[in-house]
């Protein structure tokens, strides 16, 4: 037996001094304790008065390796240190990286400044939820069973009574349910609808004003849409209203621009028209007050809704809508300050 022991010393310790590794050390560690194992089991085959002596012997042995592991196992930190060290060592005479600094998206760069714009004529920020019920998106915004909105082309249902918001409107419900007027909200957020071409898009960014006080008239909206205009792109920009039809307005127009590209004579952006639509607003809807608790023989108000994407490709000349999704760095880099 204290030939195995000696034999067993003496090639662990030539093996614990070669270690270089922690892992190394840990497996030497892991086959010492293996081979321990099967000489302190032939314990049993010694004669009873020898057994003591002998498990006194091995104990000792145990001690004196584990002391060698342990002094070897400092050794070999500081070695992986000093490797790790030197693999990590930064030449600080080198020239150091550069990293292109980013920028703000064409759509978030129009989406801050029209809350811009609209703050400073005292308009508050408000985010409805992207998933809404029926009630807000539709039947409480005045839109019948009936209505072409609803038609499951248009819109992307998700159970019978929630769908994916196609309108920032059903903001306004949702403030005027909870807030006594005067109301002046501006709702920005992304819709959602089933339409897709060169000018239109699945999701978009829409902005949505509601102004709602004793005294508000159509001559108020139209003021507001010039100072609009003359902010987000010439001093010289006209504004146009056109009759139109939204179930949540009454009576609704068309807003048309004077074109930014001709100042109004006719050209290829305005398709000779010198006007190019941009929003659509009017005068909130009677039924859509009352909807809300709010009397609209006391009150009255107006609401208008943009894309923000409509209102970007217009500013910045861009002539498909799809441009502002691809994430095309040679697109996107026109955009940094």
């Amino acid at each position: 037996m204290k030939e195995k022991i000696e034999s067993l010393r003496e090639s662990i310790s030539s093996a614990i001094d070669e270690a270089v590794t922690g892992r190394g050390l840990y497996e030497l560690k892991v086959k010492f304790q293996t081979e321990l194992k099967g000489i302190m089991s032939g314990m049993k085959d010694l004669p009873k008065e020898e057994r003591p002596t002998f498990g006194k012997v091995v104990n000792e042995f145990k001690q004196a390796m584990e002391e060698l592991f342990e002094a070897r196992a400092v050794v070999v930190r500081k070695m992986e240190l000093e490797a790790q060290y030197e693999k990590e060592r930064v030449d600080i005479t080198m020239p150091g990286k550069s990293y292109k600094a980013g920028a703000l998206h064409p759509i978030t760069l129009v989406k801050n400044e029209l809350i811009d714009i609209f703050a400073g004529m005292g308009f508050k920020v408000f985010e409805g939820p992207e998933i809404e019920t029926d009630y807000y998106n539709f039947t409480a915004l005045n839109t019948p069973k009936d209505h072409p909105a609803r038609d499951m082309q248009d819109t992307f249902y998700l159970a019978d009574n929630l769908l994916l918001r196609t309108q920032t409107s059903a903001g306004q419900i949702r403030v005027m349910e909870k807030n006594a007027p005067p109301i002046k909200i501006l709702s920005p957020g992304r819709v959602f609808r089933s339409d897709d071409d060169a000018t239109h898009s699945p999701m978009f960014h829409q902005m949505e004003g509601l102004v709602v006080d004793k005294g508000i008239t159509l001559c108020d909206l139209q003021g507001m849409l010039a100072e609009f205009a003359r902010k987000m792109f010439t001093s010289s920009t006209k504004v146009r209203l056109r009759p139109s039809y939204f179930p949540f307005t009454e009576p609704s127009v068309e807003v048309d621009l004077s074109c930014s590209e001709c100042g109004g004579k006719g050209c290829r952006l305005c398709k000779g028209t010198g006007w190019i639509e941009v929003l659509g607003a009017g005068m909130v809807n009677r039924r859509v007050l009352e909807n809300c608790g709010v009397d609209p023989d006391e009150y009255t108000g107006f609401a208008f809704g943009m894309g923000i994407e409509r209102i970007a490709m217009l500013k910045y000349g861009v002539n498909n809508i799809k441009t502002l999704f691809e994430n095309d760095t040679r697109f996107l880099e026109q955009f940094e300050d």
